[in-house]
């Protein structure tokens, strides 16, 4: 091992992960002295691929597809949001043993309000999706005070089970919180629409209403790629500012980097240098 402090990103697969190359700028941009890593783990294999780099001398981990919720039952500790996902994608190691905590909705939120400029103080938010994606995204959301969650799934006896999940925090947080199938969806455009689904992977579109969508609406798909997806483009066809979750990637990480250095990296300087090496190969 060397001098610097070793973190890496589990998953299978993992190649593809934009991870390591993610904190190695955030090293470069704050003086952290870490060395960043990709750890195969083998399916069935997770906690002892874990418990080897605690043993190497490991400080924290970013866990991918699919160990997520493997790391939700390792950790011996959960962070609020964490323990509401059911998921833990970034772990902490250290004496008091393993934290398990969920940065995903965190980097969502501040993709959508810094990155994008879009507040979600008393907006009118629409999910789509109601699995550990929505999950994990709920509680944050609910921190920036929107006026209104509504949460809808092709299943919607899931979306309604999410909605009395966090009921109690809704109230807690003075935000209306609503959910079920398609016809759950309110009358006028929303603020801001977001994909949770993984509908994109398969070019399919959620189930939603296209009086959902306006001029003033942002659709968000937390799904990336070099081009638009196919929620982003049916979406601008009515009209709707679109993004996709690259920044979210980006921020997710960031907010790791924020937990376990005590230092937050600029995001948005990552987040426009990769997106430049992802259109200059398209």
């Amino acid at each position: 091992m060397s001098q610097k402090d070793q973190y890496a990103v589990i998953g299978n697969p993992i190649e593809h992960s934009k991870s390591p190359w993610i904190h190695a700028r955030f090293a470069e941009q704050t003086g952290e002295p870490i060395e960043y890593g990709r750890i195969l783990g083998p399916l069935g294999g997770f906690e002892q691929e874990a418990r080897r780099f605690i043993a190497a001398g490991g400080r924290g981990m970013n866990v991918t597809v699919p160990f997520k919720l493997d790391a939700h039952a390792f950790a011996d500790s959960l962070s609020p949001r964490a323990a509401a996902a059911g998921a833990v994608n970034m772990l902490s190691f250290g004496p008091d043993g393993v934290h398990g905590d969920n940065t995903d909705g965190v980097g969502l939120v501040r993709d959508i309000e810094v990155n994008l400029g879009v507040s979600l103080n008393n907006a009118r938010v629409l999910l789509l999706g109601a699995g550990g994606a929505a999950c994990g995204v709920v509680l944050p959301i609910f921190d920036r005070a929107p006026a209104a969650l509504t949460i809808v799934n092709r299943t919607a006896a899931k979306a309604a089970q999410l909605v009395e999940q966090f009921a109690s925090n809704a109230g807690d947080a003075g935000v209306r919180l609503s959910g079920g199938g398609a016809e759950s969806i309110e009358p006028g455009a929303y603020d801001v629409v977001i994909n949770a689904t993984a509908g994109s992977l398969d070019a399919a579109l959620p189930d939603c209403d296209d009086r959902a969508f306006g001029a003033a609406t942002l659709a968000y798909d937390m799904m990336y790629s070099p081009k638009p997806t196919v929620f982003m483009a049916h979406a601008a066809t009515l009209g709707a500012r679109v993004a996709d979750g690259l920044g979210m990637l980006v921020e997710q990480a960031a907010e790791s980097f924020f937990i376990w250095r005590g230092v937050r990296p600029d995001g948005g300087a990552v987040l426009r240098e990769l997106r430049g090496k992802l259109t200059a190969r398209v």
